[in-house]
């Protein structure tokens, strides 16, 4: 089965917002933050996702492709990626990444909203991460995460989640021919340099992240 024939968990635009005309819309642009509707994204989500093949849902912006999109953090550092010339996507190419997660699939036995989450989760976790020791990972939601800017994040909402590691654990990707790499200060991801080359969720993680250090 190619990668486009994957199964993956969607939720109608409509389903999920609600009416963008309606002042009980929950449609938001950015970062959202506001517990109770983080809540509520999160239970329209676990009540009317559905499932569909990825290569169709990459072409239907009536619906949204929930992604786990977790920034590892280390004392005061964050685990961030560079996209090397050995990926499969060349617009990436160059791009430094925060971000953790991948599309999320139907679980059998599993049917809540946090269960889904945390079994798809671990999985990109260790499919594209090593770490140097086993250790409780301290996983915390931080918000949602929508742009709607650009044709392929229109498709898709970032669940922005925090995962903390004791300072004795390394980490280290799996693929090193696509990616590299390595701990980085709020600093130096601010530096003009790096943050100029953040993939979209990232500088919306980094700027969200950054709020919850205040």
């Amino acid at each position: 089965m190619g990668k486009m024939d994957e199964q993956i968990i969607v939720v109608k635009r409509s389903q999920l917002f609600g009416d963008d005309k309606s002042p009980e819309s929950y449609a938001f642009q950015g970062t959202m933050m506001d517990e109770s509707h983080i809540s509520q994204l999160e239970h329209r989500i676990e009540s009317h996702y559905d499932v569909m093949r990825r290569g169709d849902a990459e072409d239907n912006p009536t619906y949204k492709q929930p992604i786990p999109y977790a920034v590892i953090r280390r004392g005061d550092k964050l685990f961030a990626y560079k996209r090397l010339g050995g990926g499969g996507e060349e617009r990436l190419h160059g791009k430094i990444s925060l971000g953790v997660g991948g599309h999320m699939n139907a679980l059998a036995g599993k049917s809540t909203f946090h269960e889904l989450l945390s079994e798809n989760l671990n999985r990109e976790l260790h499919e594209e991460l090593q770490f140097s020791k086993k250790c409780e990972m301290d996983i915390q939601t931080v918000g949602f995460i929508n742009d709607d800017s650009e044709p392929v994040s229109q498709v898709h909402i970032g669940i922005l989640l925090t995962i903390n590691l004791p300072l004795d654990v390394e980490v280290r990707v799996k693929e090193t021919e696509a990616l590299e790499g390595k701990w980085m200060t709020l600093e130096e991801l601010y530096s003009k340099n790096v943050y100029s080359r953040l993939e979209g969720w990232s500088s919306h993680a980094l700027r969200a992240i950054g709020k919850t250090n205040n």
